[in-house]
């Protein structure tokens, strides 16, 4: 099964080889498609001398500038499909996710559409530095974006995902309207009116290690305020399962 590992990157020229080096450890072959913003820190030109070092096994998709995680995506999704992927996932390149347990999600997707690792579930867990508030932020942002679109999902936010060709190729990503990190919660809706089938598997998040973070609070409340606009953008499908 060919797994493309798709991350989207801004100023990532310091984490973007160690992230590769750890893919190559796995046990299992993934390739990888960055799609860089271009990055003012040369990630890009990082991201290129590691095509050239490792034919076949890294695409690398140039952008003109920082235009957003979720077009980064959909852009990225595209382009995995068209290199025949059979499994396409979703991680960051600052090591806040468990580069080890992809092949446990690549596992689950047998039986699935999707898969999330979730901080969420039984046996999930948050970086034990973070303060307080920070984690009950997370948690909080979890329990009101669920509520609102009545979701299952219980790591509605987390970015941590693994899909199959199938389901991405099947779902109107030219609808999907969100472009900072509520992409990730409108994909778990629209995935889910549509009826596919997802499970999570229980993942540690941790703090990235080397570079900035990426999160404001302008980011938080751009969040907050589109996922109340997700139930409209969607009537058409909420509709045809209500008939």
């Amino acid at each position: 099964m060919k797994t493309i590992i798709i991350i989207p990157t801004y100023n990532e020229a310091e984490n973007l080889p160690r992230v590769w080096q750890a893919l190559c450890q796995l046990p299992i072959e993934v390739n990888l498609l960055v799609v860089d913003d271009n990055s003012p820190d040369g990630t890009g030109n990082v991201a290129d001398r590691l095509r050239e070092e490792h034919p076949g096994r890294i695409d690398v998709l140039h952008r003109k500038g920082k235009l957003g995680l979720g077009s980064a995506y959909i852009e990225g999704f595209r382009k995995a499909i068209e290199l025949g992927a059979d499994a396409i996932g979703q991680m960051d390149a600052d090591f806040s996710h468990p580069i080890d347990k992809i092949p446990l999600l690549m596992d689950c997707l047998q039986d699935v559409d999707f898969v999330i690792g979730s901080r969420y579930v039984p046996g999930g867990s948050l970086d034990e530095r973070w303060p307080f508030w920070r984690k009950g932020l997370s948690a909080f942002g979890n329990y009101y974006a669920r509520s609102i679109l009545g979701l299952k999902i219980r790591d509605v936010t987390g970015g941590f995902r693994l899909w199959k060709r199938e389901t991405l190729a099947a779902m109107p990503l030219n609808r999907v309207r969100s472009n900072g990190y509520v992409f990730q919660v409108e994909m778990g809706y629209l995935a889910t009116l549509l009826g596919f089938r997802c499970v999570e598997t229980p993942i540690h998040f941790a703090d990235r290690r080397w570079g900035d973070s990426k999160m404001s609070f302008r980011i938080q409340i751009e969040a907050a305020y589109r996922t109340w606009l997700l139930p409209g953008f969607y009537k058409d499908l909420r509709r045809k399962i209500r008939s």
